[in-house]
């Protein structure tokens, strides 16, 4: 996001933005989410206290004027409150997400986090004491071998190609979305792609014999001469001859699930990145490996698909002596 557009955020929340938008580098998606949660962090506290008349409406109270002060006497019980607030859903019976809760919760800590050890505005960092909302870990949806291949089976029409080559993408390397639209001619090597992933952290992705023919084939079929200028070095083009956007590639994969005869609801290019990840970890690749090629940057989120395989969870379990011991077997040897 474009910090130079903000007009409604006091001095101390614009630093802790700058903060993590050019030291930390981190997304204008990730900065937007800290300012959102943070601005409504804010209003809530003043609409709580009363320091603003009742009738005004949430989106219009005034935060300009919070600084290290106001922030200090921000209570334990007031930030709990804040965590399942929301301007939208205060009039029903609704309430926020297990998923929203933690991201905002994530939020409000990493901020009073540099205010204490990047600023050492405050003395005490009472986002200490705040537990994060519990949260329940669904178990991420993916596509079997076969459906894989069905769905690889439709590619049809004057985009076989593109489509074909964007759908092998996804479900054998595992990229995001953003990072697939992002990909240039010259992110092209023999046998890796050089991507550009969250925080603006680049990897590189390996891919094998399929992926190869199938960049092959596209490249041959993709015509530069119609290309807008800006966009020549993109790798994957549109119908207006413009570098494909994330709308784009949405649009495309639910076609190509209906067309597959999957449930398109259910699926999404995302769950196609969970298909790639479940398939190479049935497969034996390493979780720590698993980390890099899917761009985590914390192990625990890579760890959710270590609970997919429950094939190799019997198997595991199977493999122990003890328990396949029974009383009579135990009694035999003793």
């Amino acid at each position: 996001m474009n910090l130079d557009q903000i007009n409604d955020a006091p001095d101390i929340l614009m630093e802790f933005l700058e903060y993590h938008s050019t030291v930390r580098g981190h997304s204008d998606k990730t900065v937007a989410g800290y300012y959102l949660d943070l601005k409504i962090l804010f209003r809530f506290i003043k609409r709580r206290r009363h320091l603003v008349p009742s009738n005004t409406p949430f989106n219009e109270i005034d935060i300009t004027d919070v600084d290290i002060d106001f922030i200090k006497s921000i209570r334990i019980e007031e930030l709990y409150r804040y965590q399942s607030f929301s301007p939208e859903m205060s009039d029903s019976n609704k309430s926020l997400s297990a998923a929203s809760r933690c991201r905002r919760t994530s939020s409000v800590k990493s901020f009073y986090n540099y205010l204490t050890v990047k600023r050492h505005l405050l003395d005490f960092n009472i986002c200490q004491e705040l537990d994060m909302p519990k949260r329940q870990n669904r178990l991420p949806r993916y596509l079997e071998e076969a459906e894989c291949e069905k769905l690889l089976s439709v590619c049809d029409g004057p985009f076989a190609l593109r489509d074909y080559c964007i759908l092998m993408l996804f479900m054998s390397c595992g990229m995001r979305v953003s990072e697939l639209v992002s990909l240039n001619l010259s992110d092209i090597y023999d046998d890796h792609l050089r991507v550009v992933g969250k925080g603006n952290k680049e990897r590189m992705i390996y891919f094998a014999e399929g992926c190869r023919e199938a960049i092959d084939d596209y490249l041959a079929v993709r015509d530069p001469e119609r290309i807008v200028a800006e966009d020549k070095n993109a790798l994957f083009i549109s119908r207006d001859h413009r570098r494909i956007s994330v709308r784009g590639v949405q649009k495309m994969v639910d076609k190509k699930l209906l067309q597959a005869g999957l449930d398109a609801s259910r699926y999404s290019p995302h769950k196609l990145r969970h298909t790639a990840a479940t398939l190479m970890l049935k497969n034996g690749v390493d979780t720590r490996a698993l980390q890099e090629v899917l761009g985590h940057s914390n192990l625990n989120t890579t760890q959710i698909y270590t609970h997919l395989d429950n094939a190799a969870l019997h198997e595991a379990a199977m493999a122990n002596p003890i328990g396949r011991k029974t009383k009579a077997d135990i009694e035999d040897d003793i």
